[in-house]
């Protein structure tokens, strides 16, 4: 019981801190709309289960006392954030707006976008990892440490649905937009901050 209760206020805790993730779910909701921001937050989920499959096969254990695959795997993530921080950016202002017409990001894009975000992200490395290896123990089942790891994927999703749900809203949508190049412009600065800290970061 208490290593569960451990796993969910971190994880919690995780979830909601905001991120490069956050920023990206938000984008591709007030900017495409719901589905789109819902497949983002799917493949965010999906992203978690990358870092949950390796640490359990012990790699994750590998990267906690080598410094040196550590810090490659942090400068890749790092590096992704930089570069979709950048391409938001200096994206279009005036992108067409209408919700009946084909949106520039299909959904298997924003999928495969929530997925690298994570996937790559060192901050989604550290939180799995870390949390792995305070509360799984030599006896901890296998059964149990997928449960773990499948809470960590379905509490991602959750929160970034609502995520998309609420930043999709037509309303709040429609207004967004007129402001887009201004919002892209604090989120894109905000990715490549993130990208930059965690590069520099020892």
């Amino acid at each position: 019981m208490t290593e569960l209760i451990a796993v969910a206020v971190i994880t919690v805790l995780a979830v909601i801190s905001p991120g490069a993730d956050f920023a990206m779910v938000i984008r591709n909701s007030y900017l495409y709309g719901r589905a789109t921001g819902l497949m983002a937050a799917a493949g965010v989920a999906a992203g978690v289960l990358v870092h949950v499959t390796y640490t359990m096969l012990g790699v994750g254990l590998l990267i906690a006392s080598s410094t040196a695959l550590f810090t490659a795997i942090k400068l890749v993530g790092a590096g992704y954030l930089v570069y979709i921080g950048l391409r938001t950016f200096f994206a279009r202002g005036d992108l067409d707006v209408d919700l009946e017409t084909k949106p520039r990001l299909t959904r298997l894009g924003a999928l495969r976008t929530g997925f690298l975000t994570n996937a790559l992200n060192p901050k989604t490395t550290l939180f799995v990892v870390s949390t792995f290896t305070q509360v799984v123990g030599p006896d901890t089942a296998l059964w149990q440490q997928a449960g773990y790891g499948l809470f960590m994927s379905a509490a991602h999703f959750g929160w970034f649905a609502l995520v998309a749900l609420f930043f999709s809203n037509p309303r709040l949508r429609t207004s967004m937009l007129k402001w887009q190049k201004t919002l892209n412009r604090g989120i894109g600065s905000v990715l490549v901050g993130l990208g930059v800290t965690l590069g520099l970061a020892r």
